[in-house]
Parts: C-alpha cells; structure tokens; sequence
C-alpha cells in the first residue's frame, strides 16, 4: 500500500509495506544487540 503525503508543494510517496519490513529488520538487529551484550556480561560475570 501507498501513501501521498502533500507537504506545500512537496509530494512524497510512502510504501508502507517497505517502512514495515524496514521497522521490523531494525528490531531485529535490536534484539541481536541486546543478546550479544547480556552474552558478554554473563561471560565477564562468570
């Protein structure tokens, strides 16, 4: 799905299937980061 977003007289075309796949990439790499740092506190722990 597309989105028009009329900004004076600027236009901008979103594909929000894109931002979604986009959102979801970025917390996965979110939650890649925040296991590799609990791997390394536990390995500085132990």
């Amino acid at each position: 799905m597309r989105k028009l977003i009329i900004d004076g007289n600027a236009v901008y075309e979103l594909d929000e299937n894109c931002m979604l796949k986009k959102k979801l990439s970025e917390k996965q790499n979110e939650e890649e980061k925040k296991n590799l740092q609990n791997k390394k506190k536990e390995e500085q722990n132990s």
